[in-house]
């Protein structure tokens, strides 16, 4: 992991993500790239020029880069190394066509609070970048100037599609030395005696060379509140999950699930494409 997307529109959560991506670059040894983009209306498209020459956009691009410029100076960011650009695009097209082109490792996006998801702070739908984005994806609702990752919750029902994603996870996961806590829900729904499930679980993790974890079954009325009541029982700093492509999150998740997770915890999600 050595390039880290950080999309902005300039606000505190925008900032939030971006002091989050810091930690990690830290860590790490990662390139940060900062990217915001503009979205014009049509009357202020140009056939030839795609819009940069009209006087009103280049005041809006003069005025962005002002702005990048002024963050690449935060005291956060230094030692970092920081690439900065505008783009004419709409925003989740952006990001994905960004991440192509640059061959981006971690998206981190800012997303307001716990009163919801419906758009990315730079005008996308959060949950659109989480589904289709083909590499990890970290949302962070606060400010994390002392977050250390220490406690990492990673939910799964620890099927063999989960494999790939957990490498990823597990890569992560050795940035911080995280303490990692895998846990599967048990629901009325879903239910699974704990031999079975404790059986599964072993399976799963003998296919690699992870320490410092430990594994859970929790019981709860539905999967969205088993994994936010785990979470808060041992306080842990993080949530991992795998998404899939086209569905939104894997069988053990559904869409309304992932948005619902997203919308209810304060923690900082991170999600990983099977």
């Amino acid at each position: 992991m050595k390039r880290i997307l950080v999309p902005t529109d300039f606000s505190e959560y925008a900032e939030n993500a971006l002091k989050a991506a810091a930690l990690i670059a830290q860590k790490n040894n990662c390139e940060i790239f900062l990217l915001h983009l503009l979205e014009l209306p049509s009357q202020m498209n140009d056939a030839v020029t795609g819009g940069s020459s009209i006087p009103e956009v280049m005041l809006f691009i003069k005025k962005a880069n002002e702005k990048l410029q002024k963050i690449k100076e935060q005291p956060y960011l230094n030692g970092i190394s920081v690439a900065a650009s505008v783009q004419f695009e709409r925003a989740f097209n952006g990001i994905l066509s960004f991440n192509r082109k640059n061959e981006i490792d971690l998206i981190v996006m800012g997303s307001h609070g716990t009163s919801g998801i419906e758009e990315l702070l730079i005008g996308s739908n959060t949950e659109k970048v989480v589904r289709l984005s083909e590499i990890p994806v970290l949302v962070i609702k606060k400010n994390v100037d002392d977050f250390k990752f220490e406690n990492f919750v990673f939910a799964s029902d620890f099927s063999k599609e989960a494999k790939k994603p957990f490498e990823k996870m597990i890569e992560f996961a050795k940035i911080f030395s995280s303490n990692l806590h895998l846990v599967t829900i048990c629901t009325p729904n879903s239910f699974k005696t704990t031999k079975l499930t404790e059986k599964k679980i072993k399976k799963f993790i003998t296919s690699f060379d992870i320490e410092n974890y430990s594994t859970h079954i929790y019981n709860d009325i539905n999967i969205e509140n088993g994994i936010i009541n785990f979470t808060n029982s041992i306080d842990a700093d993080l949530i991992g999950l795998c998404t899939h492509g086209r569905t939104g999150f894997a069988h053990f998740f559904s869409r309304s699930i992932s948005e619902d997770l997203v919308n209810h915890t304060s923690k900082p999600v991170i999600t990983f494409k099977i």
